[in-house]
């Protein structure tokens, strides 16, 4: 039997009778990139109406009269639809957002800083208005981690959620595995091509991905955390030493966030570098990519991948909020009515290379299993308290701490892998 194709109806999806208009703040990477996806789209029915910039006389690629400098006219202003705020100021984003959604304003965000130290306050004032807030850009750029977590496992319990944050220091870490260089001609690089601040201590220092897993833990297990709780330690002291150290246990070194429920119900988040062997999706994700495994009790093991910076991957995540609140999509939060205590009374095997004795003694070891003398380094088990209160120390000495991926409870001698901590 053979179908005239033509003869079957077409479906079709009839653009919104008037585009939505939108108040833009920030017009730096990510606005430039949300305006752009917008200019070649124009069937998505939104209209960049204003924007609100801080510095006059800046070079820009719009005309000098597109823009304004009194973002709070464009939260005033009830003939935009919904609010895009994307600037770097973490304060200033929280004094608009918060005004906005006390006006019961629609409002897309990508700041991740500011959310991670305000999301409590911000969620009351969503549950006691009429304002709503989505920020997808704010985590791994172009994956769509955040609306799965709350939407598709909001009933589901994850035994744990690691990830590669944050795409500059993967950039640099991936250069060094490929070239066997030092840390600074690979941060060069990365900063050359446009995936590294020219400050890069955000990022290389892992307090960007440390944001994001507070966000990532509110809405995978419902606890808001604040920050300081949520161990960070990056790369400024990495050395080929380590690159080729963890060659030699045939794994690449990442910086990982993990989260993970431990047996008694109770959340950890830790956020540093890690040893990543190839059993492991995120042993191939590389460069400037992103990458987040999720583990749930019933529907097992998922990966998702992708682009983590960039104006046109972010842009594409607030474009995907926009069409979000449109159809009226909101957070639900489900988790944080049942939230899981935070748990900080574990051990930690590390790899620490330092040359500063005291360091050791610092950090109190309760075993250690390994020690170089020659390369300088120690691998054994280091209260996670210990490791918080003291990595500020850490970083001034230029010490470098890689995480092996195995906890235990303080009081208990049995491994604990991550993987397998149930």
């Amino acid at each position: 039997m053979s179908i005239n194709l033509a003869s079957l109806p077409v479906a079709s999806v009839s653009a919104p009778a008037q585009a939505w208009r939108v108040g833009l703040i920030g017009f730096g990477c990510v606005g430039q990139g949300l305006y752009d996806i917008l200019q070649q789209r124009p069937e998505a029915a939104f209209t960049i109406s204003r924007i609100a910039v801080k510095t006059p006389g800046k070079e820009r690629p719009l005309p000098a009269e597109r823009f304004e400098f009194d973002a709070d006219a464009l939260v005033a202003d009830d003939s935009l639809d919904v609010l895009v705020e994307v600037i770097d100021d973490a304060d200033t984003a929280f004094r608009l957002v918060s005004e906005a959604l006390r006006r019961g304003r629609r409002v897309v965000t990508a700041n991740k800083a500011m959310l991670a130290r305000h999301l409590p306050e911000l969620v009351q004032l969503q549950r006691a208005g009429q304002g709503t807030l989505l920020y997808e850009a704010a985590v791994c750029g172009s994956i769509p981690v955040i609306r799965t977590l709350d939407a598709y496992f909001g009933q589901e319990p994850l035994r744990r959620l690691t990830g590669i944050l944050n795409g500059s220091s993967n950039y640099v870490l991936t250069r060094m595995g490929e070239d066997g260089s030092d840390y600074a001609p690979a941060l060069r690089e990365a900063q050359q091509k446009g995936f590294a601040e020219t400050d890069p201590t955000l990022d290389m220092a892992a307090f960007d991905p440390r944001s994001k897993a507070v966000l990532l833990a509110a809405h995978a297990y419902g606890s808001f955390l604040n920050p300081e709780q949520v161990l960070n330690l990056g790369i400024e002291g990495i050395s080929a030493v380590d690159i080729a150290f963890a060659a030699s246990q045939g794994q690449k070194i990442k910086v990982v966030a993990g989260l993970q429920r431990l047996a008694d119900g109770r959340v950890t988040a830790l956020v540093t570098p890690q040893l990543v062997g190839p059993e492991s999706p995120l042993y191939t994700v590389d460069h400037e990519f992103n990458g987040v495994v999720l583990e749930a009790d019933f529907a097992g093991e998922q990966f998702l991948r992708g682009r983590g910076a960039g104006g046109h991957p972010t842009g594409s995540a607030v474009l995907a909020d926009l069409a979000a609140l449109r159809q009226g999509f909101a957070y639900q939060y489900p988790k944080t009515a049942t939230p899981a205590e935070y748990a900080s009374d574990l051990e930690v095997e590390i790899y620490l290379r330092t040359d500063e004795d005291r360091l050791i003694d610092l950090l109190d070891f309760s075993e250690i299993s390994e020690e170089a003398d020659e390369d300088e380094y120690v691998v054994g088990y280091v209260a996670l308290a210990n490791l918080i209160r003291h990595r500020d120390t850490l970083r001034k000495y230029g010490a470098f701490v890689v995480r092996t991926g195995r906890l235990r409870p303080v009081s208990n001698e049995v491994l604990v892998a991550e993987g397998s901590a149930e």
